[in-house]
């Protein structure tokens, strides 16, 4: 006999798991976190997964959730739950491709299914979530945007509250199937959220990394230096806004003579 067994690990200390345990077949879980992941083995029945950020704001009603499947997902069908009518969101065999998907906070809660198969020993349910806010829009289905140039006040704002800042140069482009792949070499980092860009060592003041953008932006090899700003999904660095080095220059020096700044940044 094999035995249902849910494992979730949420990336935060101030924050929980809460599972309520039934005899019935559907068991309702809920997720306190603004990121983490779960895996559910040798699936049988149904889960109902409740993501309930830690905050009491109307912005929560704004925030979108994203979840990234393992390539060896497999065993139940994902559908969103709202208010008892479902809609099919990532069925088994899509799962595997490990694509991201998203959806509003309030469009429902994740009914995830079991797919009845002969050997569910087999078979593991596993995903990465992440909840994500109006202003980090960069990343898969959340890009309706980012393609537009920044206004000055964007730019401003990005420097203060993005995952990663940094000035460097585009060095390649590379047309992958659904994104551009942007290979950057960075002489000054400001910030990381995570090691998206790697030093080339001790001796050397440089980074490197790749920062992905939408296909339809359609991004080019560029000569001059960039501030590169945007948000870390899943790992992967996706672009926010990127002016040119010398612009940026003169619209912060700008704001900072009129007081209107929202952070310091250390251009000397």
């Amino acid at each position: 006999m094999w035995f249902n067994v849910l494992w979730v690990c949420q990336r935060s200390s101030t924050c929980g798991l809460t599972h309520e345990g039934h005899t019935r077949d559907v068991e309702q879980v809920y997720l306190r976190c603004s990121q983490g992941s779960l895996e559910w083995l040798y699936p049988t029945g149904a889960i109902i997964v409740n993501l309930r950020p830690n905050m009491v704001s109307p912005a929560a009603a704004r925030l979108s959730v994203c979840i990234k499947p393992s390539a060896e997902s497999s065993g139940t069908n994902i559908y969103l739950d709202r208010n008892g009518k479902l809609r099919l969101l990532l069925p088994e065999q899509d799962q595997a491709q490990g694509k991201v998907h998203c959806f509003g906070i309030q469009e429902g809660a994740l009914f995830i299914e079991a797919v009845p198969h002969m050997d569910i020993s087999r078979r593991i349910t596993a995903f990465q979530y992440e909840l994500v806010s109006d202003r980090h829009k960069a990343g898969p289905h959340l890009l309706v945007a980012s393609c537009q140039p920044c206004s000055d006040t964007e730019v401003l704002l990005a420097v203060c509250t993005s995952d990663f800042v940094a000035r460097g140069s585009i060095r390649k482009v590379d047309q992958e199937e659904e994104h551009s792949s942007v290979t950057v070499e960075i002489s000054r980092l400001y910030r990381q959220k995570t090691q998206v860009f790697v030093s080339g060592g001790v001796r050397v003041r440089s980074w490197t990394g790749r920062i992905k953008m939408p296909l339809q932006c359609g991004v080019r090899s560029g000569e001059g230096e960039f501030l590169f700003t945007g948000a870390v999904r899943f790992g992967e660095a996706w672009m926010g806004c990127a002016p040119r080095y010398k612009d940026f220059l003169r619209l912060y020096h700008e704001a900072q003579q009129q007081g209107t700044n929202p952070c310091h940044v250390d251009t000397n």
